[in-house]
């Protein structure tokens, strides 16, 4: 089994943030969230936050938004008939039919991407459609738990990844492969 990180590996950007920027667009009241999401990426990118911090900080935010919307589906088709154009070419190229996607992206905004990819098993940040309440958030370490869950006897030949925060998945993956940009370098 290939298993792939999303962001920043097979997306071209962080598809949250870009879904974010697309419904700020729609409706600006969420610019009183941009400090909040400024710094998270900040803490993200620079290896800082932590999983509880995550929750406490910005599942509060994301929760009573989702709880307004009428048709969260319909929102996720929009974006990705917007963004498609950000997968990465490289992906086509390696693509396999037991390909795994795991991302701390939101499980709808994966499970679509996905469909359209033709890519059948995906894991991203449970949370409920109803509420917005987040679940387990799939990010470093819950990854591997994750993972062992949903594939428990699975083995993973390789990772694509760009970012050390899945040191855990490297750890039990026979080849890990680095992508930065649309360049990718075998690190295991």
């Amino acid at each position: 089994m290939n298993v792939f990180d999303f962001d920043n590996t097979i997306y071209d950007g962080e598809s949250f943030v870009d879904l974010f920027i697309m419904v700020l667009c729609k409706d600006p009241t969420l610019l009183r969230y941009v400090p909040t999401m400024v710094s998270g990426i900040v803490q993200y990118k620079t290896g800082t936050l932590r999983l509880e911090t995550a929750l406490e900080q910005y599942s509060k935010p994301f929760e009573e938004y989702i709880a307004t919307l009428d048709d969260v589906d319909a929102l996720v088709d929009e974006f990705w008939d917007k963004h498609m154009h950000k997968i990465k070419p490289f992906y086509e190229q390696v693509r396999s039919d037991d390909d795994l996607v795991i991302s701390a992206s939101p499980q709808i905004v994966v499970d679509e991407v996905c469909r359209r990819l033709g890519i059948k098993c995906c894991i991203g940040t449970r949370f409920d459609r109803e509420t917005g309440k987040l679940g387990r958030v799939c990010f470093r370490e819950n990854k591997i738990a994750a993972f062992r869950e949903a594939y428990p006897d699975a083995h993973i030949n390789a990772l694509y990844t760009d970012s050390m925060h899945d040191k855990p998945l490297m750890d039990i993956s026979d080849s890990v492969y680095f992508v930065k940009g649309n360049k990718i370098k075998r690190i295991k």
